[in-house]
């Protein structure tokens, strides 16, 4: 494990603690009831931060399955953190060299397969990992870390969630705090089920070398997220919602690649990256079984209009 400097593992800390700080507040509704008005401001909270995660730490910052400009990575990167789901240089340094580099296998940081297994497994791929050694990257990714407005929400991912929640309460009182935490507590586990879910049940349409399935219930909480067995085989796509039928292309709900294309038509997203039916086509089981597939015909790509 990197050792990181004190100061720095100090501020990434607060994280779990604020975990476990919104859990408890999630209570709160028990004892103050929650309005239609406080509904709609949790499912608000819940939906902004659940895009920012998807479309701009994942699928942007770490995967760069599109092109942005900086103030979009910024926004979305201060939105995200709102959501107390870390910065994005801890999430990048987590999600490639703690998870894709060694998915399902002993030295992935949240895998529900190792190093346990059952329901021990899912309990650790949900949330035990964030309370061990494996809670600290392996290592802080270069290309986000050269980026200094990045650099300070990553080191002081907390300030965007204690900011939401103070707002939250100036709206409302105890009652929209509640609603907040009550969000960021469904949010926070929804985002792990991508962790512990999709790598238990669900479709492996694609050969992908590891547990990872298109999950369609976990899709539908994360915005496309679940289809999480086409992200494993084709990591820089910049939509997850494919699998392949009777040897044809099913195109699937993804609430992300929409907004991402609603990105592009505001001239805020570019160069958007997608794997043609053809390499789709190929990543499945039986194509393998009887063609020997290359890395390059994988990672062709083409835009796809649907």
């Amino acid at each position: 494990m990197k050792q990181y400097p004190r100061t720095l593992a100090l501020l990434y800390i607060i994280g779990p603690v604020l975990v476990i700080f919104t859990h408890l507040g999630a209570l709160i509704p028990l004892f103050t009831g929650l309005s239609l008005s406080a509904i709609i401001w949790a499912v608000f909270l819940y939906m902004m931060r659940m895009m920012g995660i998807t479309a701009i730490y994942h699928r942007l910052i770490i995967h760069k399955s599109y092109q942005a400009p900086a103030i979009v990575k910024w926004v979305g990167s201060f939105i995200a953190a709102s959501a107390g789901q870390m910065g994005p240089n801890w999430w990048k340094g987590h999600h490639i060299h703690g998870h894709h580099n060694n998915s399902d296998q002993p030295d992935d940081s949240h895998s529900p397969h190792t190093p346990f297994t059952g329901f021990k497994g899912f309990l650790w791929s949900q949330f035990g990992w964030l309370f061990s050694s494996h809670f600290f990257p392996p290592l802080l990714p270069a290309d986000v870390e050269a980026d200094p407005v990045l650099k300070i929400i990553d080191r002081l991912h907390f300030v965007p969630l204690i900011l939401l929640g103070v707002i939250s309460y100036w709206i409302g009182g105890m009652e929209f705090f509640g609603a907040f935490c009550l969000s960021t507590t469904v949010l926070f586990h929804c985002v792990a089920f991508v962790n512990s879910l999709a790598h238990i049940f669900g479709d492996q349409p694609f050969v992908s070398g590891d547990n990872s399935r298109n999950n369609w219930f976990v899709a539908i909480l994360t915005f496309g997220e679940g289809w999480h067995n086409l992200h494993h085989t084709f990591q820089w796509s910049a939509r997850h919602g494919f699998s392949v039928k009777e040897g044809k292309v099913v195109y699937l709900i993804d609430p992300t690649y929409q907004f991402i294309r609603l990105l592009e038509k505001l001239k805020l997203s570019s160069d958007l990256r997608i794997p043609s039916e053809t390499a789709i086509l190929q990543a499945t089981p039986g194509f393998s079984k009887s063609t020997q597939v290359t890395t390059d015909a994988l990672s062709s790509s083409t835009m796809l209009s649907k």
